[in-house]
């Protein structure tokens, strides 16, 4: 026996007992609509019907506009242009129109609209008026706008950015966008360079071996590549240049192109250039200081053991006081070279404790009382009678000390006047070395205490041009002791140049 079949409900259900659909039934769900307002117009644009979703979005109700024109929907704009009518008669052209546009709800307000508008015919081909279908997309049109004013001010901002050269290349590597920072520093406009290969940004050795289209298969690979090096502008000349390239995909996976982000960084490039040449020249001053010191000892030795015994010859004596005069100014040039050295590689420690400048003043004019003799200068020294105190090492500031006064006596002419004084400024003592010697160009003050570097005045006598490292190791020296040097002068011969030393005090032991 077959295996009987089993009937669903449906199965076991005839059609013939499913009631008719009437235009009851047809009524009734249009009625019950509540997202779209769906309503009858007659030929003249009379509204007919109105259902649930109509009431909802436009705020009338069916008493309230049955009768009434549809173009009470409409701005005064609108009506005045004539538009509702070329909505009936589009639809009454070609069956059926479109639209999307601002339409008035009851309250006066506006929502974004989308419209469609039916045209209807009896079964003699004679029309009897329209349908009409309407929902509000006023949350999508707002969605929309944001999107849309998002993409807009994201391209603003990539036009208007000038220090990176931003812009998309299509599929095969030409330029499609150009924004101003490329123009800035690739020197190409828009219109000369849209739709040329990317390829001519790169030196001549870099295409020959088809360097960009291997970037371009490099990106594709990993979605992104970036690497430095040198560029080419549009007037020839090169520069550096770090350069990100990105494969850009759209929503369903398909490739549309690169972006490509430039940033010109030639002048880091050089910074680090001349940073590198620093510590190297730093290297070779430490190195040179120590190879300088070893045969200094000796020489000092010989000198004393000459100064021992008195020679016959006259030559040999003034030979033997040149190198006495000389040897101190050889040792301290080569500490100064150690001292640099240390400070640059942070190898310096100062040895810290209360300190009286006026002691140290002392001292340091001491030190360069010999040389201030023999040149014949008048030295002033004024400190005041209160009693200064600083947290200091005391080498390091009379180091400080006699470098100031030796460029001073340096660029003093034989017989010229050298004043030192010291004087209190609120919570900080006050150094001043002032001179009456040629002074310096004031647009040579900036850069007077970077190392190596001379004041373009002629030095007064020989064996002290020295090496220019001397304001360089003040400046460090009083910098490490949390003050600050400066220099001033007019740059007339015979008003001099005066430096400047601010120190802080230590009111434990300064009361103000």
């Amino acid at each position: 026996m077959p295996p009987m079949s089993v009937s669903s409900p449906i199965d076991r259900t005839s059609r013939h007992d499913v009631a008719p659909v009437t235009d009851a039934d047809f009524r009734w769900l249009v009625e019950s609509v509540a997202d779209y307002a769906i309503f009858l117009l007659d030929a003249q644009g009379r509204i007919r019907s109105w259902n649930e979703g109509a009431r909802r979005l436009k705020g009338y109700t069916e008493e309230e506009v049955i009768g009434r024109s549809f173009e009470l929907f409409y701005s005064d704009e609108q009506i005045a242009t004539g538009y509702p009518g070329y909505e009936l008669d589009m639809a009454k052209r070609t069956g059926r129109f479109e639209d999307e546009g601002w339409r008035l709800r009851r309250d006066g307000s506006r929502f974004w609209a989308s419209v469609v508008i039916t045209a209807l015919y009896d079964e003699h081909g004679a029309p009897r008026g329209f349908a009409k279908i309407t929902r509000d997309l006023t949350e999508r049109r707002k969605q929309e706008e944001l999107l849309r004013q998002s993409e807009e001010m994201f391209r603003l901002m990539v036009d208007a950015v000038r220090d990176y050269a931003i812009f998309m290349l299509d599929p095969k590597g030409c330029v499609a966008t150009w924004n101003l920072g490329a123009q800035l520093t690739k020197g190409y406009t828009a219109e000369e360079i849209i739709g040329r290969h990317f390829s001519i940004f790169y030196p001549k050795e870099k295409v020959d071996i088809d360097w960009p289209r291997q970037e371009l298969e490099m990106v594709l690979r990993d979605g992104q590549y970036e690497e430095e090096g040198w560029r080419v502008r549009k007037d020839g000349s090169l520069f550096w240049a770090n350069v990100v390239i990105t494969a850009v995909y759209d929503a369903e996976g398909r490739h549309r192109g690169f972006a490509k982000v430039t940033r010109n960084l030639t002048d880091r490039r050089r910074i680090d250039a001349l940073e590198e040449q620093e510590r190297r020249l730093t290297q070779f001053l430490a190195v040179l200081g120590h190879e300088l010191r070893n045969p200094l000892t000796p020489i000092a030795n010989a000198v004393s053991i000459m100064q021992m015994d008195e020679p016959v010859k006259p030559r040999i004596i003034a030979a033997r006081d040149i190198l006495a005069r000389q040897v101190p100014q050889l040792k301290r040039l080569v500490d100064d070279l150690l001292d640099l050295g240390r400070i640059t590689s942070g190898k310096v420690q100062l040895s810290l404790r209360p300190l009286e400048l006026q002691q140290v003043i002392n001292e340091g004019v001491e030190a360069v009382r010999p040389l201030m003799e023999e040149r014949g200068h008048r030295l002033t020294v004024d400190v005041g009678s209160e009693a200064m105190w600083v947290l200091g090492d005391r080498t390091r500031l009379v180091q400080v000390l006699t470098n100031l006064l030796n460029n001073a006596a340096k660029f003093t002419p034989p017989g010229g006047s050298i004043t030192l004084s010291l004087s209190r400024e609120a919570d900080r003592a006050v150094l001043r070395v002032r001179d009456n010697g040629p002074g310096i160009p004031p647009e040579q003050l900036p850069r007077i205490f970077k190392l190596f570097a001379q004041a373009d005045v002629n030095v007064v006598g020989e064996g002290h041009g020295g090496l220019g490292i001397g304001l360089s190791l003040v400046q460090q020296m009083v910098l490490l002791h949390g003050g600050d040097v400066s220099a001033h002068s007019t740059g007339i011969s015979g008003e001099g140049a005066e430096f400047v030393v601010r120190l802080p005090l230590d009111e434990r032991l300064s009361p103000a």
